[in-house]
């Protein structure tokens, strides 16, 4: 029989498809429908930074949203009432989940590299919380702020968490990068217990009626993979924590591709909410019959198969690849 359990951040997992964050968990009788469809871990919605700094101190990104000067900017954010989840409300959500399931319950906090709201991480461990997923996601548009300074902030953030917190701890990367590969080691160095690869980037569209900008939302396609595929093969064996792949995974083969190129995890989302938490079960199941017909007994066997090239090569060899694509397209 084919051993498809993996580990990620050191939770021992029947098989490699997590839920991702997304409002798939947010009622325990939803999560139970998770995880009796399948999925070998779960990982709840984000709590963000503006929701913990205006618990604490009535302000967000430290400006007063009753003072003039901010109120403006301030107003583009959602209200209180907005959230699924207040900070108390979610620690009591991260209680219930741990008391109804089985598998691992894995909490997220989403915000910007300031160190006021992090120390709420610890609430959440205390909460419960088998691990911890940081997502920072910004957009930094500060003529001023160099690329080194943000990602240095994101490393002492993971530093200082990691001095606080007993739970793994897993950095969700952004997609846009000018060395992937650096920060991704730097991460490593500061106690990151695992990479999430990528950060989807939602951009808003702008209506020509309105003349505004409109928040869009859609679902991922596979297409999205391609990115997470190229940087797998690249990272593993270059840090020591696990490796998780975020977007772009809908069918066996999407994963079966994400762990030949080295993934310890597939996290999913859109497909799930396409198809229904029985879509976890044609996940692993489509990977245990592909691991049987090529003759594998375990996922650790086929986990990387995609090499890593070379350190000192690796950028001629995604160069040729580059080169060769285009030549191959324009043939056509």
């Amino acid at each position: 029989m084919v051993d498809l359990t993996t580990t990620y951040l050191t939770l021992q997992l029947r098989h490699p498809f997590v839920s991702g964050a997304s409002p798939l968990a947010d009622q325990v009788a939803a999560a139970r429908r998770l995880e009796d469809g399948g999925a070998s871990a779960i990982v709840i919605r984000s709590l963000f930074e503006e929701q913990i700094t205006m618990a604490q101190t009535g302000r967000i990104a430290q400006m007063d949203p009753s003072d003039a000067e901010f109120a403006k900017v301030l107003a583009a954010f959602p209200s209180a009432d907005r959230y699924v989840f207040g900070p108390d409300e979610y620690l009591e959500h991260v209680r219930r989940l741990k008391a109804a399931l089985e598998v691992p319950v894995i909490a997220s906090l989403n915000g910007l590299a300031t160190t006021s709201w992090i120390a709420f991480a610890r609430n959440i461990e205390q909460a419960g919380a088998d691990a911890l997923e940081l997502n920072m996601y910004q957009l930094v548009a500060d003529p001023v702020r160099s690329s080194l300074a943000v990602e240095s902030d994101i490393r002492d953030m993971v530093a200082t968490l990691k001095r606080t917190l007993r739970i793994p701890l897993a950095v969700k990367l952004p997609i846009f990068l000018t060395a992937p590969a650096h920060f991704a080691t730097e991460l490593d160095r500061a106690g990151a217990d695992g990479l999430i690869l990528f950060n989807r980037v939602y951009q808003p569209l702008i209506d020509i009626d309105t003349i505004s900008l409109l928040p869009e939302l859609e679902l991922s396609t596979s297409a999205e993979l391609l990115p997470r595929l190229a940087w797998l093969p690249i990272l593993r064996g270059r840090v020591k924590g696990s490796l998780a792949v975020t977007g772009g995974v809908h069918t066996p083969d999407d994963g079966i591709r994400a762990i030949l190129a080295g993934a310890d995890a597939v996290q999913m989302v859109s497909s799930i909410m396409r198809h229904g938490p029985e879509h976890f079960a044609v996940m692993s199941d489509g990977l245990g019959r592909w691991l049987e017909s090529k003759g594998f007994h375990s996922v650790s066997e086929a986990r990387g198969r995609i090499g890593r090239p070379p350190a000192a090569n690796a950028e001629l060899v995604a160069r040729a690849a580059y080169l060769q694509t285009l030549q191959n397209g324009l043939r056509k």
